[in-house]
């Protein structure tokens, strides 16, 4: 073996040793996350919703009561004014996991730190496994991976630096990635290695990051879009008189409104809708490159078009008024299952021309 190969494996192994160690502090941050949740259960937040009912039918029995006997009375009590995504309620954002709890806030900001240490650590195997196969670290699924991951990190981690109420997705978002870095370390690890002569181009920093790029963010539309499904539904049950699960009031109202949940999402998912309308182009433009046509309807073609189409045809429902609100909705996390199919399904179960990405 000689000096280079010997160089090359041992940036690998410590690639490896990164990408562990970032799953260790990810654990941690997963945990923190955990306590914040917890802690914020426990402040007046999920008390004062769950007797929201009862006061108002309290209030308004004791005015009928006072203005019957010919005096008038002014009752102080929280006023609640419900709105949907639609735009026929308003109610005020939570106050986030942490429930406006000293403890809640602390281990929040705790889970953050640990969540950035991950991430620098992440991003040091990433570009470690990069100067191994001196290449791009994404050419396999392994790499796409361990990239991927680090971008949905690093994209929420700018909006926490911009000052964006996104805090509540740290939860979800760290399990995701903790389960995919997991999948990745043993169902896709690939050994590092050189590249086939049709992927020697400069698409491939192109076109590969910038679908990365997009993943990340469709994701958390994705995880913005589900909440906001669930958040929408406890205020409808709110508005219609009903009374939820302590669990449910203690963890949605801590959320941001349904409004404020959908638009996070819409405007995520329609920010970066070019970029992956650029991706598909990036990609025909590499494939007449590389193989003399500029589509030919490949499994990977066919399913980056299909998860365009699904995406086209939900910002095209958010702008038709019979489509707003949870149909628009279910139609977002239609376009991401395809865009999670194109990344798992087409490479595992479908053979096609991008097949040499292996896992």
């Amino acid at each position: 073996m000689n000096l280079a190969a010997a160089t090359n494996e041992s940036l690998a192994n410590t690639s490896n040793v990164l990408i562990y160690s970032s799953m260790a502090v990810y654990t941690l941050a997963f945990f923190a996350h955990i306590a914040e949740w917890v802690f914020g259960s426990r402040s007046k937040v999920g008390r004062t919703a769950a007797a929201l009912s009862a006061s108002g039918a309290a209030a308004s029995a004791t005015t009928a009561k006072k203005a019957g006997a010919g005096g008038t009375a002014v009752l102080e009590r929280p006023e609640v004014v419900t709105r949907s995504a639609t735009g026929t309620r308003d109610v005020p954002d939570g106050p986030g996991a942490a429930g406006g709890t000293f403890k809640g806030d602390l281990w929040g900001r705790i889970a953050v730190s640990l969540t950035v240490v991950a991430f620098l650590v992440q991003a040091s195997g990433v570009a470690t496994r990069a100067l191994s196969v001196q290449r791009a670290p994404w050419a396999n699924m392994y790499e796409f991976s361990i990239t991927f991951t680090t971008v949905v990190v690093g994209t929420y981690l700018v909006l926490l630096a911009l000052k964006k109420n996104v805090r509540w997705i740290g939860l979800p978002m760290v399990t995701t990635v903790l389960l995919d870095l997991g999948i990745a370390v043993t169902a896709l690890y690939t050994d590092s290695d050189q590249l086939v002569p049709a992927l020697h181009s400069v698409w491939l920093w192109i076109h590969v990051s910038t679908a990365i790029i997009c993943g990340a963010v469709f994701y958390l539309g994705a995880v913005g879009t589900i909440l906001y499904l669930f958040r929408d539904g406890y205020e409808n049950k709110l508005a219609s008189g009903g009374t939820p699960g302590k669990f449910a009031t203690s963890v949605m109202e801590r959320l941001p409104s349904a409004a404020s949940l959908d638009k996070f999402s819409y405007r995520i998912n329609a920010a970066f809708f070019p970029l992956w309308t650029f991706t598909i182009i990036a990609g025909a433009i590499w494939a007449g490159n590389a193989w003399g046509r500029y589509w030919g309807w490949d499994p990977k073609e066919t399913w980056s078009f299909i998860t365009w189409v699904a995406y086209a045809a939900y910002l095209h429902a958010r702008a038709t008024a019979g489509w707003k609100g949870r149909k628009a909705a279910y139609l977002a996390l239609v376009a991401f299952a395809c865009w999670l199919f194109n990344y798992y399904g087409v490479n595992i179960f479908v053979s096609g021309l991008h097949s040499y990405a292996g896992v």
